[in-house]
């Protein structure tokens, strides 16, 4: 199952994340996401669990605890839509002169 976790403060690593949720189960993949420009965490990454019984434990068990001083926001993820893909810049054609 695949988990979303928001609210990371900036200086959680990957480890980190990882070895919070491996109390629950096995951990397939632990991933920040971080700005394609500066390199910096963006607070918020995917955790990977095979087990659902254990993806749903950790859920339950982080959700609304706190790591490096902030508050995490634990749940299942959801696929992408199609609206939200790509977020290309908004602006229609035509000249401006």
């Amino acid at each position: 199952m695949n988990i979303y976790v928001g609210n990371l403060s900036h200086q959680v690593t990957e480890e980190e994340l990882r070895q919070a949720f491996e109390s629950f189960g096995k951990v397939e993949s632990a991933t920040l996401i971080k700005d394609k420009f500066s390199g910096e965490s963006r607070g918020f990454g995917f955790v990977e669990m095979p087990s659902k019984t254990e993806a749903r434990s950790a859920i339950d068990g982080l959700n609304g605890t706190e790591l490096k001083e902030r508050t995490l926001n634990v749940n299942e993820a959801r696929p992408r839509s199609e609206g939200n893909r790509g977020r290309g810049g908004g602006r229609g054609g035509g000249r401006r002169f």
